[in-house]
């Protein structure tokens, strides 16, 4: 059986340290806590859970702290979380159980991390992450900000899931825009990466032309992963929208099909681009293809409403602007199996009925 180290980087999380620890604390063999400066209790929370609570000196860099956490860990795999993660019981499980079955030779361990969830719990984005990373083979983090491992090596991709759930909304932070833009500032060419996420940074920020920018910059280079080059495909159609720049929206959306075959999130788009217009017809037409797609086994970000509750519950509304009236309805009951206490559906079924 397998031996997991987890391996925490925090920083004032006295609200949600607790709760995270109590998620997992069961399924490891050892916990490392490196504190890059808290002014809370964050650390006496800590030192509750594990003696290996360590200080780091915050150096605008979370590679470098996560590496420090990493280079404490003393078990047969490192593994890392954020402070506002939770284990759900059944991942736990399934976590004990792959300690039991895991090949010793793997040398990456991913999960599914689900990062965003709607009003009633259901998920809205998830991505899969490296999670678990053989000790011997030294592995290290990457990239000031947004930081990754490459996944060089046996991966297993595992069925389990890790859920982010910050318990309040705060306004975003400059953070990660500070720490690329003194990155910029030194003179060090950004790698195609760093590109993509400063890109998505400004966007999240609503610096609309600035953003625009880096993903294309990004998209010149040629070199980015391939579900990096999708999302920036997505991401420049919705800057390209707020810059009022009508004619580029759906070229951009259509290059996404040279990277690999249509995915649900980009056809929704275009769905969305004709019912703007009120061109109910070609708009039925690419929600209607959304329905149809097989979610692809992705590892980059995916939106979980555009695999089945979005392109129904609109070709929903599509189908009945056109005039078919019986299909509007299937699709909307469609719409309910992915969300059965939609209000959206709701108000579908109200509506049909007042025009039976």
């Amino acid at each position: 059986m397998i031996s997991i180290s987890l391996c925490m980087i925090v920083r004032d999380e006295e609200a949600v340290l607790m709760r995270c620890l109590d998620s997992i604390k069961d399924a490891v063999d050892e916990i490392i806590i490196v504190d890059t400066g808290s002014t809370d209790a964050t650390k006496e929370i800590a030192r509750r859970y594990t003696d290996k609570v360590y200080d780091f000196a915050w150096v605008d860099d979370f590679s470098a702290a996560r590496n420090k956490a990493f280079s404490k860990a003393t078990m047969d795999y490192q593994m890392w979380m954020d402070a506002d993660d939770v284990f759900p019981e059944e991942s736990l499980d399934k976590l004990r159980e792959l300690k039991r079955t895991l090949p010793p030779e793997t040398d990456i361990v991913t999960m599914n991390y689900i990062t965003h969830f709607a009003e009633n719990g259901l998920p809205l984005l998830s991505v899969t992450r490296e999670r678990l990373l053989r000790r011997e083979k030294m592995y290290t983090w990457q990239d000031p900000v947004h930081e990754c491992i490459p996944m060089i090596g046996r991966v297993h991709n595992a069925d389990i899931e890790v859920h982010h759930k910050k318990i309040k909304q705060e306004q975003t932070s400059r953070r990660n825009i500070n720490i690329y833009e003194k990155l910029k500032e030194s003179g060090k060419a950004f790698t195609p990466r760093q590109l993509y996420y400063y890109a998505r940074e400004l966007k999240d920020h609503g610096e609309w032309k600035d953003a625009a920018h880096f993903f294309e910059q990004f998209l010149v280079t040629g070199k980015g992963w391939v579900e990096d080059n999708i999302a920036t495909c997505f991401n420049l159609a919705v800057c390209y929208k707020q810059l009022d720049a009508q004619a580029q929206i759906l070229p951009i959306l259509l290059k996404s099909f040279e990277f690999a075959p249509p995915r649900a999130e980009i056809c929704c788009e275009i769905g969305y681009l004709y019912k703007r217009a009120n061109d109910y017809h070609t708009a039925l037409a690419w929600f209607d293809i959304a329905t149809k797609l097989g979610q692809p086994k992705s590892l980059g970000f995916v939106f979980q409403d555009c695999w089945g509750f979005i392109p129904n519950i609109e070709a929903s509304v599509c189908s009945w602007q056109v005039g078919q009236h019986s299909q509007a309805q299937e699709f909307n009951e469609r719409a309910a199996i992915f969300n059965p206490n939609s209000p959206a559906v709701a108000h579908n079924r109200a509506f049909f009925a007042s025009q039976a």
